[in-house]
């Protein structure tokens, strides 16, 4: 069986104006952020035991989204909310189903996504920590919501934000 299922695939891309995103791009954001969590949810589900565990990845822009990243946080609240309602329905089957949501974390996605030069000198500085997080100061959070430790935990949402934001 399948024990452990952490979706983390993202595409961001920043745009001034809601009148600068294409079509395209509105989509490529949407099947990157939310079909293919939908798929993969879908096709690994049957091949779960009791125990197992499913970990979403959100963000803080689904509850402070940046005007800049309309697209994307809209994705991100929906990840909030699949979390939350696959909770419910896969508890029966043992299944947990959580999230983490990142803030500022040192990712491609913010040379990829457009960001302008200034914004990526100034990205993070903004939280009480003075700083961007790494990828690798999210790895025991993941962990641990993937450890049968966490047996109680479902439907939960869990930040990273250096101190600012929510959850």
């Amino acid at each position: 069986g399948l024990d452990i299922l952490v979706s983390n695939a993202g595409r961001q891309q920043s745009r001034p104006s809601i009148l600068d995103i294409s079509t395209e791009d509105f989509d490529a954001t949407m099947k990157t952020n939310i079909y293919a969590p939908f798929w993969i949810i879908k096709a690994a589900v049957p091949h779960m035991p009791p125990g197992s565990a499913i970990i979403g990845t959100a963000s803080e822009q689904a509850y402070n989204p940046s005007p800049d990243l309309y697209d994307y946080a809209q994705t991100k609240a929906a990840t909030m909310n699949y979390v939350k309602s696959l909770a419910k329905q896969l508890a029966s089957k043992g299944i947990r189903v959580n999230a983490v949501a990142p803030g500022p974390i040192w990712t491609p996605l913010q040379i990829s996504g457009g960001a302008t030069q200034e914004k990526v000198e100034k990205f993070g500085g903004q939280t009480p920590l003075g700083r961007p997080g790494q990828p690798a100061e999210l790895g025991s959070i993941y962990v641990q919501l993937a450890m049968a430790d966490a047996s109680f935990a479902t439907g939960q949402v869990y930040g990273s934000a250096g101190g600012s934001g929510q959850p």
